[in-house]
C-alpha cells in the first residue's frame, strides 16, 4: 500500500532553516508529482510547493518562494523541502502528498497523504 512518512519537522527561530523529507513506497515514485501542503491551527490546508515526476517541473506559493526549494531523488524514493529564512508565518503542520499525474498543482489531484510534521517558528 502507498505510504508517506515525513521527517524533518521541529522548533527554529526565525530566520532560521529545516530540511523535510518524505519517503516513499508502495508506488512507481518516479512516475507521479509529489507536493508539499501545509495547514496552520484554524486554517485549511495550503499548497506550498509541487514537483514533476522527473523533477523538471517546479512550483512554489507566492508566500515561499525565494526561501524554499523542493527536489527529489527518484533513486531513494524521497522528496525533500528545504526551507529557509523561517517566518513565524509558516508555522504548521506539513504534509507530503502524491499526485494522481506527472505533474499537477490541483489539490483534488492529490491522492495520498503522509501523516504530517510539525514546524513551529518562533519570533
Amino acid at each position: 500500500q502507498v505510504q508517506l512518512v515525513e521527517s524533518g519537522g521541529g522548533l527554529v527561530q526565525a530566520g532560521g532553516s529545516l530540511r523535510l523529507s518524505c519517503a516513499a513506497s508502495g508506488f512507481t515514485f518516479s512516475s507521479f508529482a509529489m507536493g508539499w501542503f501545509r495547514q496552520a491551527p484554524g486554517k485549511e490546508r495550503e499548497f506550498v510547493s509541487a514537483i514533476s515526476w522527473a523533477g523538471d517541473y517546479t512550483n512554489y506559493a507566492d508566500s515561499v518562494k525565494g526561501r524554499f526549494t523542493i527536489a527529489r531523488d527518484n533513486a531513494k524514493n524521497m522528496v525533500y523541502l528545504q526551507m529557509n529564512s523561517l517566518k513565524a508565518e509558516d508555522t504548521a503542520v506539513y504534509y507530503c502528498a502524491k499526485g494522481r499525474l506527472a505533474w499537477t498543482l490541483r489539490l483534488g489531484d492529490y491522492d495520498y497523504w503522509g501523516q504530517g510534521t510539525q514546524v513551529t517558528v518562533s519570533a
